[in-house]
């Protein structure tokens, strides 16, 4: 079993080849990822899905919504209820969408956002599998709870209907704003009919609901991408020189919203009605989009540069629907433990002629390396290291005579970076290719030499910072991979522009973006604006 280290470095390095990405194929991606995009929005019929919302309400000029609104959030794996406190151009000393440190997303120390009441319950695997009726029966119950507490706390009148905003962390199609027809929910959810959201919420609720609570309407329907995106813009202090652009989640899965023209999308995405500002022009404005961009009509941009190894085909094809939703196994939070558990099986089989009978059972159980793990598995040292890989699979387990080595720790630390890096650089391309869908990023088409880069310059503008509000624990905590991310954008923008970039793309965090954003488009869709047919 023993090799010498240098052996040993040198080999690990030719294994963890499949999975290397550089500067420069990173840009070259951003520039497949370009073009993936705007064909995926003007052909895919499950991607690019179009909420109907102009850009305007997203991001009023008159100031912001102020008031107090019911909203739900319903992940993939909690439900969270609760009142969202908008107040406005006004902070609160103790807002709540700030990051660790206490500050908000634009750099302040205090949010415009307060969250009241907030309760959150896991959504168990008998609930996912059961029919709808007895899931949204569960969720009404619960809406019921957060409002019995609202009706005590804030004396809310019984008598009229309380308006709700909805986040739903599924594909969806929407005609208007308030409404939702559910697609297939992937991630263990049951439920493949085309449900009315809306209908079947108050429903449930209306089971739950007793005489001294009000009813609910549902005001707004939007994916939790968008979400993120519509907590963002209000909380964010946009100028000339700053743009809140994107919205982007990289957490159990990974997706991301941006506002673009709506003479991109295909005739039959197009919402039939847009929820617009009273003086809002309605020539090809802007609507917010939900890409689903980890859906397979990316993939062949990620074929084209040689990025799906034998790895990721193998975590494929032994997932719940083969071929789905290739770019999430290659970056989310969901897929990325398993992706390390396979290589490093392979690695201890192939490479160290280990047989795998000889392995800890869990090892060899499908999730069994977990995500959560393989995200703190870093060094200081490697005997700190190794304790904790003994820790999680115990050698008393295996069958056959067995021992962790620090070198066999090692390896695993360099099998979690490289899948990191990987992950950060398609991430960041991905976040550049939308970036210019939008029209925010003047990417060279095609792809030239740096010196023949934008030579009619005109007078020199200032440089636009093009920010994205991100949530997620994957990008938070897995390695470096925030850090990562933020570089590769850094590099992709200086191969484009050299050192005279027009804009500069900033990760800024945006967390509990679900829950915020429904009560934000709840409260904006109460506002001044209508529903317009386009």
């Amino acid at each position: 079993m023993g090799m010498p280290i240098a052996n040993m470095k040198s080999n690990v390095q030719d294994f963890l080849k499949p999975l290397s990405i550089d500067e420069a194929k990173a840009h070259a991606l951003s520039h497949e990822f370009y073009r993936t995009f705007r064909d995926l929005s003007a052909n895919s019929l499950n991607q690019f899905l179009p909420t109907p919302i102009s850009e305007s309400v997203l991001r009023p000029t008159a100031g912001r919504e102020k008031g107090r609104y019911l909203a739900i959030d319903i992940g993939g794996t909690n439900l969270r209820v609760g009142f969202i406190e908008l107040l406005g151009n006004e902070k609160a000393v103790n807002g709540d969408c700030t990051d660790g440190n206490g500050e908000a997303p634009n750099g302040e120390s205090f949010s415009n956002i307060r969250r009241l009441l907030e309760k959150s319950w896991p959504i168990s695997d008998v609930l996912k599998n059961e029919n709808a009726d007895s899931l949204f029966r569960w969720i009404g119950a619960c809406i019921a709870e957060v409002v019995r507490e609202g009706c005590h706390e804030f004396n809310l009148p019984r008598d009229q209907a309380l308006p709700m905003g909805v986040t739903f962390s599924f594909p969806m199609v929407q005609e208007t704003l308030a409404d939702a027809t559910l697609m297939a929910m992937g991630k263990g959810f049951a439920i493949t009919s085309r449900l009315h959201l809306g209908t079947h919420l108050v429903n449930g609720y209306e089971k739950s609901k007793t005489l001294d609570l009000p009813p609910i309407k549902v005001a707004a329907i939007l994916n939790d991408s968008v979400a993120t995106l519509v907590s963002f813009i209000y909380q964010s202090k946009e100028d000339e020189t700053h743009k809140a652009a994107m919205g982007l989640i990289c957490g159990t899965g990974s997706n991301a919203t941006i506002p673009l023209k709506r003479s991109t999308l295909h005739k039959e995405k197009q919402p039939g009605k847009v929820k617009v500002l009273d003086e809002d022009s309605t020539d090809d404005m802007k609507i917010a989009v939900n890409t689903e961009w980890s859906i397979n009509g990316t993939a062949p941009a990620l074929r084209k540069f040689d990025l799906i190894s034998r790895w990721d085909t193998q975590l494929d094809s032994e997932g719940e629907a083969p071929g789905f939703q290739p770019l999430e196994y290659m970056t989310a939070g969901r897929y990325l433990g398993e992706l390390g558990r396979l290589m490093l099986i392979d690695y201890l089989e192939n490479h160290l002629n280990i047989p795998s009978d000889a392995l800890p059972p869990r090892l060899l159980t499908r999730f069994g390396l977990t995500t959560t793990f393989l995200s703190h598995f870093r060094p200081p040292v490697a005997a700190i290291l190794l304790e904790k890989l003994e820790a999680e699979f115990p050698e008393s387990t295996a069958k056959a005579p067995f021992r962790w080595t620090e070198e066999i720790a090692d390896v695993l630390h360099r099998i979690a970076k490289a899948i990191e890096v990987r992950a950060a650089a398609i991430i960041a391309a991905a976040v550049i290719g939308l970036l210019a869908c939008a029209g925010d990023i003047p990417l060279r088409e095609p792809l030239q030499d740096k010196a023949s880069n934008h030579s009619a310059k005109t007078e020199k503008k200032p440089k636009v910072e093009l920010i994205v509000g991100y949530t997620g624990g994957c990008i938070v905590h897995f390695q470096d991979y925030l850090a990562d991310c933020q570089k590769f954008l850094d590099s992709i923008i200086e191969a484009e522009f050299g050192d005279d970039a027009p804009i500069r793309v900033v990760m800024s965090p945006c967390h509990d973006g679900g829950i915020t954003g429904a009560g934000v488009l709840c409260g904006a869709s109460q506002a001044k604006s209508k529903d317009i047919d386009v």
